[in-house]
């Protein structure tokens, strides 16, 4: 049985249990909420520019209906795609620099993602002419989360070439067409390694 994949019958959530989580691990939630706005709900983005993340803190209608729709963009697209062939790698926003320099330095997974995220809206400005880098920017700033970093850039490809989405000499980098429209784009490994030397 070990390795065996079933989907959920159901899922079950008490947003009472985030009132024991630390501000910090708060945001740290948030970067996986901006990315799902990011590849699949525009809405849901313009919805998070108007707010703040003490609206959500202090709203429970707001925060169970934050919840409940993250859950459903996930599991939705998760059930669509259980073995990451298609669908599913949009889920990989921002992860394949963030978790390349989360490993590199004591980054959060949220604050290492939020990064990642800002790499990637650059690095889709650059190749699929993505407009709206400056509003994710904005966005992920209003939720407390870091956008740039100085980072050692080739020791971070190098522990980005191992990357699970590599095949062979391209890697499928996930980057955003426009806002609420993820894309999956294979880059070759030395234009990815180019950008990424060249990203600010």
């Amino acid at each position: 049985m070990v390795g065996t994949i079933r989907q959920p019958q159901f899922l079950l959530y008490d947003y009472s249990f985030l009132k024991s989580l630390p501000k910090q691990e708060w945001i740290n939630g948030f970067a996986e909420i901006i990315k799902h706005s990011c590849i699949k709900d525009l809405s849901l983005f313009k919805e998070l520019e108007k707010n703040k993340l003490t609206h959500y803190q202090k709203n429970k209608p707001a925060l169970a209906k934050l919840i409940r729709r993250n859950s459903d963009i996930k599991s939705t697209v998760v059930v669509a795609d259980e073995f990451e062939k298609g669908e599913r790698r949009l889920l990989n926003f921002g992860h394949t620099l963030g978790h390349a320099i989360e490993n590199m330095y004591e980054l959060s997974h949220g604050q290492a993602i939020s990064i990642g995220m800002t790499a990637a809206c650059q690095i889709s400005a650059k190749l699929v002419g993505f407009k709206d880098s400056e509003r994710v920017i904005n966005v992920l700033d209003q939720y407390g989360l870091p956008t740039l970093a100085n980072f050692d850039k080739q020791k971070a490809f190098e522990v980005l070439k191992m990357d699970k989405k590599r095949e062979q000499k391209e890697m499928n980098y996930v980057l955003l067409e426009k806002l609420g429209k993820g894309i999956v784009k294979p880059i070759p490994m030395t234009q990815l390694e180019k950008i990424v030397n060249e990203l600010s």
